[in-house]
C-alpha cells in the first residue's frame, strides 16, 4: 500500500496538479452537487440527459484537470472489461465472452456531447470509461467550478450490475448511468478504468428529474420530491393522485449526502412500503408472480428487524428510506437501495438482501473505496452479514464467522493469496478477489475483537462510525480508530494479515512434567505472531486462561465475558519460535491445554492447538 502511495504522489505532476506537504496531513472531501434531467425512450433503449455539476475544491491542491466516468462504455466488445473477463484464468460466469457478443443496439454507450467550465466550452477527449478534461483556468482550493453538460446514453443488455433486460425480466436496473465526476482525494484523481469490479466516488447532493413511459413504476436512490403527483402508492395516505394526460412521467428525486445514484424501472413492478417508527420508510419494488410471491412477502420484516439491528450496533441509519428493488445480476449496493436478483429461497434473499444492506453503512456512509481497499468495505460486510443474520433469522449454533474463516483457510492453502492492499481490478484470479476481499476481511474484523477484546471492538466500531462518517477512511484510520480506543499499538496487525500473505500457525508442542510443577512449550510454525490465549483445563473440569500478548502490541486487551479467568500474563517476543510457560501445579491435575478455543484467532492448522494430558505425560 505505502508503495502504491508513492507512486500515486509521484504521479501527481504528470497529472497537472500542484502538491503543497498540507495535503498528506489534513482531511478533506471534495463537495458535488448534480442536477439532472434524463428522457428515456423505452422503445430505443436510449436517454438523454443535462447535467449541472457544482464542483467544490476544498483539497488544499488547485486542480487543472478533471476526469470523469463513463461507466456504460464498458459494455463493448474489445472494451477493457470484455478482454479482461475474456482473458483471465477464471472468468466471472455472470460475464465471460457475452461482451464480446453484444450487437449494436445491446451495447453500452455514454458520450458527452458538450461540457462548459462557468459557461465556457472546455476541451474534452473520451478514453473509453474515461472522460478526461481540460480545464480552462485551475481550479484553486476553496473554489467551486459549475459544468454544464449534454450527455446520451444507451442502456446495455444486462451483463454485469447494470443494464436492462435482465435474466428475470427486468426492464431497467440503472446504475452507473451518468457522467459521474472521479474522486479526488490525498492521493490524487482516482480515474481509474472500469474493468468490472466497484466504485469510489465524492459525497454530495443529486437533484435528478427522469422522464419516463407513464406505464413504469421506479424506485432507487433518494426521495421521490412528487409522489403526491406521480401516485403508483407512493403517494400521502389519502391522497387523490390527478390522472396524467400524456404518455410519459416525470419523477423527481433528490439524495443529500450520496456519492452516487441508482434507479431502476419496470412496468409490472409491485410496491410495498412500511414506516419504521423513529426510522426510514422501507420500500420492497418486485414483480409479483409464482418465484417470488411468498418470499418476497416475508422480506419486509426481516428488512425492518435488520436496519433495527444495525442502527443499534453500527450506527444509526441516517437517512429517510431504503429500497429493496428486483434487478441486476445478483446483489449490488447503492445509497438508500439496492439491487437483487428475486427468484430466491427464503435464505438466499433474506441473505442477500441483508448483506447489501449492510454496505449502506461501510460503502454508503463511511464511504470506504470499495476499488483500492475492497477487502475493507467487503469485509466488514460480509461480518456484519453474518452477525445480523444470526440476530433476525436464524441462530448458528457454532461459531458465526465459521464459513468466512473456512474460505479464507482454503484460499490460504491453495497458494494463490494476494495481499489485501492489492487494488480489486488487478487481482490475478477471481478466485483470489472473493475469498481475500470478503472471506478474509470478515476475518481480519473478527480477528480483531480476538486482539483488543470484545468489549473494546464494540466500541470501536461506533467510534469509526461517529469519528468517520462521509469522510472515506482508509484502512489506516481503521487501525487508529481501534488503537485509540484499547490502547494497544497494532500496526503488526495491519502489515502482516492485509499487507502480507504470511499465515497464522501456532502449536503446543509439549506438555511435560516437572517436579510438582507442569511446563508447556508453544511454538510459532507460520510467519505471522499473533498473542495467544492459552486455556487450562483441569481435571476437576475447572478452566484458566494464560493471556501471551506479543511484546509489539505495547499493552494487554482486557479480560472477557465468556472467556476463562486469566491467572497469568506472560509477553512473547515475536523474534522467538518458541516459549515455555510454567503452571505452577502438577501434570496429574491438568486434562488439556488448547490455544484459542474461541476459534477466533485465524490460524491456519488447528491440529496442534490442542494437546490432551495422558495418563503415560503423566507418569513421565
Amino acid at each position: 500500500m505505502i508503495k502504491r502511495l508513492w507512486l500515486a504522489l509521484g504521479m501527481f505532476t504528470l497529472l497537472g496538479v500542484s502538491i503543497s506537504a498540507q495535503a498528506q496531513k489534513d482531511r478533506f472531501q471534495q463537495k458535488v452537487k448534480y442536477e439532472m434531467d434524463v428522457k428515456m425512450d423505452v422503445v430505443s433503449n436510449q436517454y438523454t440527459g443535462t447535467q449541472k455539476l457544482h464542483y467544490t475544491n476544498n483539497s488544499p491542491d488547485t486542480l487543472y484537470r478533471a476526469f470523469y466516468h463513463l461507466y456504460y462504455n464498458a459494455f463493448r466488445p474489445n472494451s477493457m472489461m470484455d478482454v479482461r473477463s475474456r482473458t483471465i484464468a477464471d472468468p466471472d460466469r455472470r460475464v465471460m465472452d457475452r461482451i464480446q457478443n453484444l450487437q449494436p443496439n445491446e451495447i453500452g454507450i455514454l458520450e458527452v456531447k458538450s461540457l462548459k467550465m462557468n459557461g465556457k466550452a472546455v476541451n474534452f477527449a473520451h478514453e473509453e470509461t474515461i472522460l478526461e478534461v481540460d480545464l480552462l483556468e485551475p481550479i484553486a482550493p476553496g473554489e467551486t467550478a459549475v459544468f454544464d453538460m449534454e450527455f446520451f446514453g444507451q442502456v446495455p443488455l444486462q451483463v454485469r450490475r447494470a443494464g436492462r433486460d435482465n435474466s428475470e425480466g427486468i426492464r431497467y436496473s440503472m446504475s452507473q448511468w451518468y457522467p459521474k465526476m472521479a474522486a479526488y482525494d490525498v492521493r490524487g484523481w482516482h480515474a481509474n478504468p472500469y474493468v468490472g469490479r466497484e466504485f469510489y466516488g465524492n459525497f454530495g447532493d443529486f437533484d435528478v428529474k427522469i422522464t419516463i413511459d407513464k406505464d413504469y413504476l421506479l424506485g432507487g436512490t433518494g426521495y421521490l420530491e412528487n409522489a403526491n403527483q406521480i401516485g403508483k402508492g407512493y403517494e400521502d395516505a389519502g391522497v387523490k393522485v390527478p390522472k396524467s394526460s400524456g404518455k410519459t412521467l416525470t419523477w423527481h428525486f433528490t439524495a443529500p449526502n450520496v456519492h452516487d445514484f441508482m434507479w431502476a424501472a419496470d412496468p409490472n413492478y409491485t410496491l410495498e412500503k412500511k414506516q419504521i417508527p423513529n426510522g426510514p420508510m422501507v420500500h420492497l419494488l418486485y414483480v409479483k408472480n409464482e418465484k417470488t410471491e411468498e418470499n418476497w412477502s416475508k422480506l419486509m420484516q426481516y428488512t425492518i428487524d435488520a436496519i433495527a439491528y444495525c442502527s443499534e450496533n453500527f450506527g444509526e441509519y441516517p437517512y429517510k428510506q431504503y429500497s429493496v428493488i428486483q434487478g441486476g445480476d445478483g446483489g449490488m449496493e447503492y445509497p438508500m437501495a439496492t439491487l437483487i436478483t428475486g427468484h430466491r429461497n427464503l435464505r438466499s434473499l433474506v441473505g442477500v438482501t441483508v448483506h447489501e444492506l449492510i454496505h449502506s453503512w461501510y460503502y454508503g456512509v463511511l464511504g470506504f473505496n470499495e476499488s483500492s481497499e475492497p477487502w475493507l468495505d467487503e469485509g466488514f460486510t460480509t461480518w456484519g452479514t453474518s452477525v445480523v443474520m444470526d440476530a433476525v433469522f436464524e441462530k448458528d449454533p457454532n461459531f458465526t464467522h465459521n464459513g468466512s474463516y473456512r474460505s479464507y483457510f482454503r484460499l490460504a492453502n491453495a497458494g494463490y493469496e494476494e495481499p489485501l492492499t492489492t487494488h480489486g481490478d488487478h487481482y490475478n484470479l477471481n478466485s483470489a478477489y472473493g475469498p481475500g476481499t470478503y472471506n478474509k476481511g470478515a476475518v481480519f474484523v473478527e480477528q480483531m475483537s480476538y486482539v483488543v477484546g470484545k468489549e473494546n471492538f464494540d466500541k470501536a466500531l461506533l467510534k469509526l462510525w461517529n469519528d468517520f462518517q462521509y469522510k472515506h477512511p482508509n484502512g489506516n484510520d481503521v487501525i487508529r480508530v481501534f488503537e485509540k480506543v484499547s490502547g494497544l499499538e497494532l500496526d503488526w496487525y495491519y502489515d502482516y494479515f492485509i499487507a502480507s500473505t504470511k499465515k497464522i500457525d501456532y502449536g503446543v508442542k509439549a506438555v511435560e512434567a516437572d517436579g510438582n510443577n507442569t511446563k508447556i512449550t508453544l511454538e510459532r510454525v507460520g510467519m505471522m505472531p499473533m498473542p495467544l490465549d492459552v486455556v487450562v483445563t483441569y481435571q476437576d473440569g475447572s478452566q484458566e486462561l494464560i493471556y501471551m500478548p506479543l511484546v509489539i502490541q505495547r499493552g494487554s486487551k482486557p479480560e472477557e465475558a465468556g472467556i476463562p479467568k486469566r491467572v497469568a500474563t506472560q509477553k512473547w517476543p515475536w523474534t522467538n519460535y518458541t516459549t515455555e510457560v510454567s503452571l505452577g501445579r502438577p501434570i496429574s491435575e491438568i486434562k488439556s491445554v488448547e490455544i484459542d478455543p474461541s476459534m477466533r484467532m485465524a490460524d491456519v492448522n488447528r491440529e496442534n492447538n490442542k494437546m490432551e494430558v495422558s495418563v503415560e505425560m503423566q507418569k513421565k
